[in-house]
């Protein structure tokens, strides 16, 4: 190993490889926590001690060189790298003290995370818990997060994967909105209503297509992807939408639209990253969800059923 060859700062090559994926300077020191005179001031610095220009800079515009463009592989790979010994270090950990971050749906986070952060901060008090309630799969790979509850089974091989839930969900609408349009008797009456979706209306009206209701794109005239907001919308008496059957039970405004004829089951995956299963506060947050998950499913009454 050539050791005097290796004579650059992390953070100047950090700062570099932020810059390239967000754009600009401002964009990458947001990304990275950091000032943009500090980020600056960095890549400046690894120009020096390289001896190449990386960015051409222009006055409301940047671009990266042809001697960054060869660099910036070489700089992926050592950022993965370092991604790896970050991963493998965090596994090794044997405190039950500092911070793991779960990510969940909005309404997984609102309604189901509290209960598990209730009954850790008794017994494992040193434990931090950071939630990132989002309908977007976070990379478990990159850090992102450290556990994540998703309605899909991973595919990643170094992902550990565990189904902790399987929950009914079903077209629900507002007493308002059965007032107004009526009672369907078949999934074919439901042509030509407003629907509400999480998703694109393309998406929204290939999905319910595969599960036998056939809708057009034009007839999903509200979206969000916050569980919550959709909720609100359907109580307004906006439309129909798919809802889990332990959220929607809860509000005595809504209805179920045709349940016999037209119903999903959603699992719940609960999903780490093989090094970080090592990890005795990872391990423990994880334990403790499936536990909170199971006294669920057998009637526990502070938490939704399956």
């Amino acid at each position: 190993m050539n050791w005097q060859a290796i004579n650059f700062d992390w953070n100047q090559i950090r700062a570099f490889l932020a810059t390239v994926d967000e754009g600009s300077f401002s964009a990458a020191a947001r990304a990275l926590g950091s000032t943009q005179p500090t980020l600056s001031r960095q890549i400046a610095a690894l120009e020096e001690e390289l001896g190449v220009t990386l960015f051409q800079r222009g006055r409301r515009s940047m671009m990266v060189t042809a001697a960054g463009r060869e660099l910036v592989e070489h700089v992926r790979t050592m950022a993965e790298a370092a991604t790896r010994i970050s991963l493998a270090a965090s596994g090794q950990s044997l405190a039950a003290e500092g911070l793991v971050t779960i990510t969940a749906t909005s309404f997984t986070a609102a309604r189901f995370l509290p209960i598990v952060i209730a009954e850790l901060s008794t017994y494992a008090p040193g434990i931090d818990i950071e939630i990132v309630a989002s309908n977007e799969l976070r990379d478990l790979n990159k850090r992102e997060a450290d556990i994540a509850l998703r309605h899909a089974r991973p595919e990643q091989p170094d992902l550990i994967a565990k189904l902790i839930d399987e929950s009914d969900a079903c077209l629900f609408a507002s007493q308002a909105w059965v007032a107004k349009y009526g009672t369907p008797k078949t999934l074919d009456a439901l042509a030509g209503h407003s629907f509400i979706g999480f998703e694109t209306p393309e998406r929204v009206s290939a999905g319910l297509a595969e599960r036998g209701l056939n809708i057009r794109k034009e007839d999903v005239h509200h979206r969000s992807d916050s569980g919550e907001v959709i909720l609100g919308l359907v109580r307004a008496g906006l439309g129909i939408s798919v809802l889990p059957h332990f959220i929607a039970r809860d509000y005595a405004d809504l209805l179920p639209i045709l349940r016999d004829q037209f119903s999903v089951t959603v699992p719940t995956w609960l999903v780490t990253h093989s090094e970080l299963n090592t990890s005795q506060r990872v391990r423990i947050v994880f334990d403790q969800i499936a536990k909170t998950f199971a006294e669920i499913k057998n009637g526990r009454p502070d938490g939704p059923p399956a």
